[in-house]
C-alpha cells in the first residue's frame, strides 16, 4: 500500500508543479489583465500600505488624489485590547517573552467610560402626540 503510494506520489511531481519561480514568466505576465506589486517604502508593513491604498481607491475616480492620512491612529502598529487587569498582565509577559515593542496608550486605565457630553440626556426622536382629531 505504502509503495503505490510513493509511486503516486512521484507521478504527481512530473505535472505539478507547487514551487514558485523566482520571476515571473512573459506567458503568465501576458496572460494577467493589469498587474501591480505594492510594498511600503521602507518594506516594513506591506499588508498594511496594500489596506490604506485600497481604501484610496474606494476614495477616487482616477481623477483626483483622495485627501486622507497615510497612516491610521494605530499606524502600522497591530492593537491588542485587554478586558481585564490579569489579561494586560498577560500581555505584559507575552511582550517581553516576544521581545515586542508596546504601548499601553491608557496608562493602565481598563476602565470603560463615555466621554463627557457624548450621552444624550434627551432622545432625539420628537414625542408622539397623539392622532389629529
Amino acid at each position: 500500500m505504502f509503495g503505490n503510494q510513493l509511486e503516486y506520489s512521484m507521478r504527481a511531481r512530473e505535472f505539478v508543479n507547487e514551487g514558485t519561480e523566482a520571476k515571473l514568466s512573459k506567458r503568465k505576465r501576458f496572460a494577467t489583465r493589469g498587474l501591480n506589486l505594492i510594498s511600503d517604502g521602507d518594506h516594513w508593513n506591506s499588508d498594511y500600505t496594500l489596506n490604506r491604498v485600497m481604501m484610496a481607491v474606494a476614495s477616487t475616480d482616477g481623477t483626483f488624489v483622495p485627501k486622507m492620512d497615510d497612516l491610521s491612529w494605530s499606524g502600522k502598529w497591530k492593537t491588542a485590547q485587554p478586558y481585564t487587569e490579569e489579561e494586560q498582565n498577560m500581555l505584559k509577559m507575552a511582550y517581553k517573552a516576544a521581545g515586542a515593542k508596546w504601548r499601553d496608550l491608557n496608562h493602565g486605565d481598563l476602565r470603560s467610560q463615555e466621554p463627557p457630553g457624548s450621552v444624550n440626556s434627551q432622545s432625539p426622536v420628537m414625542s408622539f402626540k397623539g392622532y389629529p382629531r
